[in-house]
Order: C-alpha cells, then structure tokens, then sequence
C-alpha cells in the first residue's frame, strides 16, 4: 500500500472532524429557522419578529453549512457554487438587521445605520451573482457589518436595564454581535479561528429560554381567562329563563347556541302566566364578551320597562332611550310580542330585527312592524301591530343567525327553508319542533359563524 494514498485519506478525514461541529451546527441552525418559520406562519396573526428570525437562522445555517461542506477541503470550486455561498454570505446581515430592528433594541443610530447597510450587503449579493467574487466586494461587506456591530453594541449597552426577558436577549445579542465583530474584523486579514456559530447558538438558547417564559406566561394567562369567561357564562345563563311556567293558553320552547363562551343573543318572557305571554328577543351587534355585556345591558332595559309589558311600541321606545350612548356604538335588534289570551290577540313590535313567523293551517305568515335598531339613534320610533290569534297558532322568534347560516358552499340556510321546516314539523310538540329547527341549522351550517336563539310558542287556549 502507497504511502500517498493513505496521507490522502488520513487527511480527508482530519478536513472532515475539523468540519464536523460545524455542519453540525448549521444544520441545527437551519432546522431552528425553519420551525420559527412554520410558527411565524400558523399563527392567527403573522409575526414578523419569528419571521425574520427564521430567516436570519436560515440562511445563517445553510451559510455555516455550505463554508464547511468538503469541496472547499479537496481544492474544488466550481464556479457557480462559489458565487451562491458568497452571495448567501453577504445576505445573512439583512433579515438580521431587520430582526433587532423589530426585537425594539435599537435607537434612532441603530435603525439610520439598518436602513443604510441593507441595500448596500443586497447590491453586493447581487453584483457577486452576477459578476463573480471580488476581493473588494468582501472588504465592503466586512466594513458594513463591523460598523453595524459596533454601533449595535454601542445602543445595547447604553439601552440601560430592562425587563428579565429583555436583559437575557441582550445579554445573548451582545455577546453574538462581539464574536461575529470579532470574525468580520479577523477575516479582513485571515487565519482566523470561526467562534461566531457558537455564539449564535448561545443567542438561540436566550432567545428559546425568553420563548419558554413567554409560552408559560402565555399558558398561565388563557387559563386564568378561560376561567373568567367559565365564570361569564353561567351568570349569562343565568340571566336566561330556563323556562317558561306552565300555562293554560301556551307552551313556549326557548333554544339558545351560543357561538363562543358568551354571546350577544338575549331572550326574556316580560309576561308569563296562564292569560297573558309577553316574548322578547335581541341580537347585540358583534361577538364574545362586549357583546355578552350589553346583552346584559339589554335585559336590565327590559326589566326596567317591564309596565310597558304590554304595549310593544312602548317598551322598545323606552328600551332605546335607556340603551342609546351607553353601548359604545354597538346596536341592538329586537322583537317583543305580547300575547292575550282573554282578547285572543298578539301585539308585535320590533327594532330592525326579522320577522316574526305565525304558521296556522299549514301555511306560514311574515309579521313585520320595524322600527330602527335600538341605541342606535336618539330619534328611531316604534309602533304596534295588532293581530288575532286563534287555537292551535304557532308563533317563532328567533335571530339573523338562523336564517345566515351557511354550508360548505356558502349558501344560506334562508327564510324558505325555514318556512318549510316549520311547514313540517308542524305536528312536532313545540320542544321537539324547536330542537328539530335547531339541529337541522346546525347540520346544514360548515360551522357555527353566529349566535342562536329561537322561540316557538304554541298557543293552545
């Protein structure tokens, strides 16, 4: 066996340990990029902070990877290959300028010295794919980024103390910007040893201890306001009827679906017993708990002019001049019908809310008496509709969330199919009709986009 072959190969393998850290680190750096990239995009909203992280690491990594991959080592260069790595090289600066920029450890010298560096690095990633490695393009680089460190360094030290977080990412930032200051200035004139990985390293490690804390702190606050909107929603419930008192003359069905914890439909019986039946029913414009509390607002309205029980047009006025420059700009729709057994009549009013439905003898009847929505507008007036009722009459209330319901295709469920599912269950008892109308919304909506509410009241006197 020749002596050369073995020289040849013993050193290969000696390139290759002395290699080895260091592929090692850039390809964990380039996986740390790529997750911080994939959490960046899936969350509702998009970070740009993990952004351009990830993008710093990215390239950072595949840079470390590239210097240290073994065609350098065997006296290989292919042209093309030469020109990406450097070009890569010159390019790690920018998402790094940008990811200080947005962490807000930079003053007004630190962001004037970023807007200044970045087109200059770029132009020099660009000319170097186009016309191939300069010596000077480096000595360009090199002076760019070590007075961009350097004044980095000098914001991080005056920046003072912080918060724990803060002060860990700094200290981690201050000591990466020293290594990487000390490489620049070390690689203008060779034979240095690469120590910057290592100090990137110990930047992600702050940076993934600060990420741990916030999750924690993160996790710690979703529970403690999960509680309080478990808390919200039973005393929501609980401002609910949960049913109507037995009666002679009617039978009410009350179904509420929330989309959320808490929600903004509201339901009321302002008269219950065996003459009279007073019905009441609103929509608070929005979602979650501002609209949960001005529903809140709504029922304390009600109640306030309950007298007015049984005059529609009265309550709904007396309703909106209570509401109207409380509700932070929110509205209200609402629908009130007040049921005489004694006269056999219903009175109806309501404030931009959709009609009423009356089916008798199989065939379903629109009610409508609008006025303007309530706390809306100072001016909106109301009036009353006045109609018969009759033995076996079946009446439903219910919100814009059962007519808006859409399928996967994002067609409506509508008024006609709602008319004919009352038209069918017609022979249903009035809960297993109301649960019948609910779980057929339920089964043609993609998803539940918008609060419930129904009432359904047979009146049988």
């Amino acid at each position: 066996m020749s002596v050369e072959p073995q020289f040849a190969r013993s050193e290969v393998l000696r390139i290759f340990f002395h290699a080895q850290i260091y592929l090692f680190l850039g390809s964990a750096i380039v996986t740390t990029g790529v997750v911080a990239a994939a959490l960046a995009v899936m969350r509702r909203r998009f970070d740009r902070l993990l952004f351009w992280f990830s993008l710093f690491a990215i390239l950072y990594g595949a840079r470390l990877c590239m210097n240290y991959q073994m065609l350098w080592a065997l006296g290989l260069r292919p042209v093309g290959f030469r020109r990406v790595v450097i070009a890569v090289g010159f390019l790690v600066p920018i998402p790094a300028f940008f990811f200080f920029r947005r962490l807000n450890v930079l003053g007004g010298l630190g962001r004037w010295v970023t807007n200044i560096a970045w087109p200059i690095v770029l132009g020099l990633a660009i000319a170097t794919l186009a016309v191939g490695p300069q010596g000077y393009f480096r000595t360009i680089n090199n002076t760019v980024v070590i007075a961009a460190l350097i004044v980095f360094a000098f914001e991080l030290v005056r920046a003072g103390r912080g918060s724990p977080d803060l002060t860990l990412i700094r200290a981690g930032l201050f000591i990466f910007i020293v290594c990487a200051l000390y490489d620049n200035v070390s690689g203008i004139f060779g034979h240095y040893y690469n120590i910057e990985p290592f100090s990137f390293i110990v930047l992600l490690a702050a940076l993934g201890i600060v990420a741990g804390r916030r999750a924690l702190a993160n996790e710690e606050q979703l529970a403690v306001i999960q509680k309080e909107l478990d808390i919200a929603q039973r005393i929501q419930r609980s401002i609910l009827p949960s049913s109507f008192p037995a009666s002679r003359s009617f039978r009410v069905a009350a179904r509420y679906l929330p989309m959320s914890s808490v929600a903004g439909d509201f339901y009321d019986f302002l008269r219950a017993d065996d003459q009279e039946a007073g019905l009441f029913i609103a929509d608070v414009s929005g979602h979650g708990v501002p609209a949960a509390l001005i529903a809140s607002m709504v029922k304390l309205a009600a109640a306030a002019r309950s007298d007015d029980a049984d005059d529609p047009s009265s309550l709904l006025l007396g309703m909106n001049s209570i509401l109207f420059g409380n509700t932070q700009k929110q509205f209200v729709t609402a629908a009130y019908v007040y049921l005489n057994a004694a006269s056999q009549e219903l009175r109806y009013s309501a404030a931009a809310h959709p009609p009423m439905l009356l089916l008798r003898g199989g065939e379903v009847t629109e009610i409508t008496e609008n006025g303007l929505m309530l706390a809306a507008f100072d001016f909106a007036s109301y009036s009353t509709v006045t109609h018969s009722i009759r033995r076996g009459d079946r009446l439903v209330l219910y919100t814009d969330g059962v007519l808006e319901a859409a399928n996967a295709d994002e067609e409506e469920f509508g008024r006609d199919r709602l008319h004919a599912l009352l038209r069918e269950t017609a022979g249903l008892s009035h809960a297993d009709a109301a649960d019948r109308i609910i779980s057929s919304v339920r089964q043609w909506s993609a998803a539940q986009s918008d609060d419930l509410t129904l009432l359904l009241c047979d009146y049988t006197a």
